[in-house]
C-alpha cells in the first residue's frame, strides 16, 4: 500500500532516475516544477516529502540536496529515514472528539491551547477512549496500573480528579471525562 508521496521539485533528472526505480520503492514519486502547484499539493496531504535543490519556505517535510551529484543508494536511505519519521509523527496523533492527543510529546491540544500530560494520564485517556464504554475503577486499576484485585486505593479517582481539573482549567471543559454509573468514560 503506497500512501507516502515523494515530490521532486525542479529536479527533472532525479525524477527520471527515481521513476525508473519506483516499482522497487515503498513510495509514490511525482514531479512538480511550479511553486503554486507544489503549495496546492502539500495542502491536500500531510504524507509527503519534498526533494529540492534549495530550502522552500513554508515546507516542513523536505530534503535539500545541496551537493549534487549524490549516490542514489544514500539518497534512498535518506528518503526512507525521513518517511519513517513522518510516519511516526503522523501515527502519534490521535483525535478524540475536538481534541488531539500527541502520544510522543504527551500533550492534549484543542484550539491552539495545550496541556502537558503525564504518561499515566495519557494511558487513562487512551484506555477510556478505546473502550468506548463506561469503565470501572477496578478495570482501570487492573489494565492501566496493573494492580491486583481487591486492593483498597483511591489512585484512579485521584488521577482522574487531577486530570479533569487540568482539562477544565485550560480548556474550560467539565465533560471530557464523564462519571458514569459503572465508572468513567469519554463520550465520542
Amino acid at each position: 500500500m503506497v500512501f507516502q508521496k515523494i515530490i521532486i521539485f525542479n529536479l527533472n533528472t532525479l525524477y527520471q532516475i527515481l521513476k525508473e526505480l519506483e516499482n522497487t520503492l515503498e513510495f509514490k514519486i511525482i514531479e512538480i516544477n511550479d511553486d503554486k502547484v507544489l503549495k496546492n499539493e502539500i495542502l491536500n496531504t500531510n504524507k509527503y516529502l519534498v526533494i529540492s535543490k534549495k530550502k522552500i519556505p513554508g515546507v516542513n517535510k523536505q530534503i535539500v540536496l545541496n551537493f549534487l551529484p549524490t549516490k542514489i543508494n544514500e539518497l534512498i536511505e535518506k528518503i526512507n529515514i525521513n518517511l519513517l519519521k513522518i510516519k511516526f509523527n503522523y501515527q502519534s496523533k490521535q483525535e478524540i472528539n475536538d481534541y488531539i492527543i500527541d502520544l510522543n510529546s504527551k500533550e492534549l491540544v484543542k484550539n491552539h491551547k495545550k496541556i502537558k500530560l503525564t504518561e499515566k494520564e495519557v494511558s487513562i485517556i487512551m484506555y477510556l477512549f478505546k473502550k468506548k464504554l463506561p469503565t470501572s475503577i477496578s478495570e482501570l486499576e487492573k489494565n492501566v496500573w496493573k494492580y491486583q484485585f481487591d486492593i483498597e486505593t483511591h489512585t484512579v479517582e485521584t488521577h482522574i480528579y487531577r486530570l479533569r481539573k487540568k482539562i477544565t482549567k485550560v480548556f474550560n471543559d467539565d465533560y471530557f471525562i464523564l462519571s458514569a454509573k459503572n465508572g468513567y468514560e469519554i463520550k465520542s
